[in-house]
């Protein structure tokens, strides 16, 4: 077993590989665990065809794989709190890979893992798989400062979100089952195709999956189950995160139509910029302004870091452009990888006037010290 169920090591590929290598590897696990295939223990089969499915779906899309990259199984989001065939969105990459497998392996038939994953189903006609919708996610911008962004915080958010109706307690009213669907929650529509007979089943468009209808709607909440209510959430922001990172609070959203699951809220990190600093990466560039007389003596300037002021020696003959790593004084990084570095960049500072003393005092340097050298 994968240390930690990790999406990679289930498909047994590295960290940097391409999409190619990821659908090959997918390719080679799926005709390998394939319940038709292993008929000796299917149960296990399909368990483990369902486990690289699920590291599959993520790892082969480029913004599931960055988020996962970035904040592992918390920052991949799925309809409920874990995977299931719904939530397959790779259903061309399995007819190519499985191309070759339908008929021989009995495609959409009785036991077939395909059933599920196809829209096709092996449940007896009258059964009833009902579903309550989950709740909308909410997205809520955050702001914070370059030293929290570098240090972590954690923050407290006001915010209006559905929650569950006090009143006919998130049952929204009298119901009564649904005529479309006959209280199943999904509609069947018998086709034929190349692969042969196939049953599309989809949630029932009446009663979008719940099997029943409202009869009477509660005041309140007119019939969904939810009032907007305000509340207080807690966020905590880890060290070394950037403007475009987020953090997924997983069932915290909304509270779903009658009674669903909850979404999740997702905050977007905005790092405001600091009149200061340049971020690169894990690392802060600061310009330091110094003298004409301290670059040609050498000296001690002040300068600001995110964790209070330092001095930093100029050495004699210093030039503008030369740059000094002040050690880990830079960014905080993810995951507790300690910090990047500081890169001060000195320059000559030139006024914008001077006095009538000051440039003959300079056109008196400019003879001393000599003309700089012809290029």
């Amino acid at each position: 077993m994968p240390k930690n169920n990790d999406y990679y090591e289930i498909l047994g590929v590295s960290k940097d590989a391409s999409t190619q290598e990821i659908k090959k590897a997918f390719k080679k696990l799926a005709r390998k665990y394939h319940p038709d295939v292993n008929k000796d223990n299917p149960k296990d089969a399909e368990k483990k065809f369902k486990e690289i499915s699920e590291a599959y779906e993520v790892l082969a899309d480029p913004e599931k794989r960055s988020n996962y990259d970035r904040f592992g199984k918390e920052g991949v989001h799925f309809q409920g709190r874990n995977f299931t065939w719904q939530d397959f969105t790779h259903q061309d990459d399995l007819r190519d890979i499985f191309g070759d497998l339908f008929e021989g392996f009995g495609f959409g038939g009785s036991g077939s893992i395909f059933g599920d994953l196809f829209g096709q189903t092996t449940r007896t006609r009258g059964s009833r798989r009902t579903h309550k919708p989950s709740g909308e996610d909410v997205r809520i911008p955050l702001e914070i400062s370059l030293k929290e962004a570098s240090e972590g915080t954690s923050k407290k958010i006001k915010i209006r979100l559905f929650e569950t109706c006090g009143k006919c307690d998130g049952k929204g009213g009298t119901t009564t089952i649904c005529s479309r669907c006959n209280g199943n929650g999904e509609v069947q529509v018998t086709r034929s195709s190349f692969f042969g007979q196939m049953i599309s089943v989809s949630t029932c468009p009446v009663c979008r999956g719940m099997g029943e209808v409202i009869k009477d709607a509660c005041s309140d909440c007119h019939g969904e189950g939810r009032v907007k209510k305000e509340k207080q959430i807690s966020v905590r922001i880890p060290a070394g995160v950037e403007t475009g990172n987020y953090i997924p609070l997983r069932g915290e959203g909304n509270t779903g139509i009658r009674g669903g699951p909850k979404g999740n809220i997702i905050v977007e990190i905005r790092v405001k910029s600091d009149p200061n600093f340049k971020r690169e990466g894990s690392n802060l560039k600061i310009k330091v302004p110094i003298s004409y007389k301290t670059a040609i003596e050498g000296g001690k300037v002040t300068i600001p870091t995110l964790n209070g002021k330092v001095k930093l020696t100029i050495p004699p003959g210093t030039k503008s452009g030369r740059i000094f790593v002040l050690k880990s004084q830079g960014m905080g990084k993810l995951y507790g990888m300690g910090k990047g570095d500081l890169l001060a960049e000195a320059y000559i500072w030139t006024p914008d006037k001077v006095s009538k003393k000051a440039k003959d005092l300079l056109k008196e340097l400019d003879k001393e010290i000599g003309k700089p050298p012809k290029l």
